[in-house]
């Protein structure tokens, strides 16, 4: 990989999670394995602690669990967090979807089709998703899908 599209790859995470993302999902150029497309564009990004993430046709990362841990010790709490309880960890740590009437909290700064973790309320990772509901209002939906779960820690 070269130096710049290591550059290009921590500078996209910078501005879809927010400063410092990029240097915690991408730490080092060889601490990361890229495949790429068969025109040349990244693909996957792994590590040895798995999938960070997935570089997306539309220039979006799309967390995979390592990526997700890597942001949840990264940013303090509420950033990037769907909060949910002991009704719904089981569920939602299998890899079905957080569900709206079960959140007790959210990053108000959530809005839909972004990158989400959904965490237990004592902090553990269940889960990374794309959000289906903007994060201000998460918690006030009596129904509706409020992540659509990608990928949970058990599955």
């Amino acid at each position: 990989m070269s130096d710049s599209e290591f550059r290009g790859l921590r500078r996209g995470a910078d501005y879809q999670f927010g400063r410092g993302a990029g240097a915690a999902l991408f730490p080092s150029v060889d601490r990361i394995d890229i495949t790429h497309t068969s025109s040349g564009r990244p693909r996957q990004v792994h590590a040895d602690d798995g999938r960070i993430a997935t570089y997306a046709t539309d220039g979006r990362f799309v967390l995979g669990l390592a990526g997700g841990r890597r942001l949840l010790v990264t940013f303090d709490a509420p950033a990037h967090r769907v909060v949910v309880g002991d009704e719904s960890e089981p569920f939602v740590r299998e890899g079905r979807n957080a569900f709206a009437k079960f959140v007790q909290q959210a990053d108000p700064d959530i809005r839909p089709g972004d990158e989400a973790l959904v965490v237990h309320e004592d902090g553990d990772m269940l889960a990374v998703g794309r959000a289906e509901l903007p994060g201000g209002g998460m918690a006030d939906f009596e129904t509706g899908m409020a992540v659509k779960v990608r990928q949970g820690t058990d599955s």
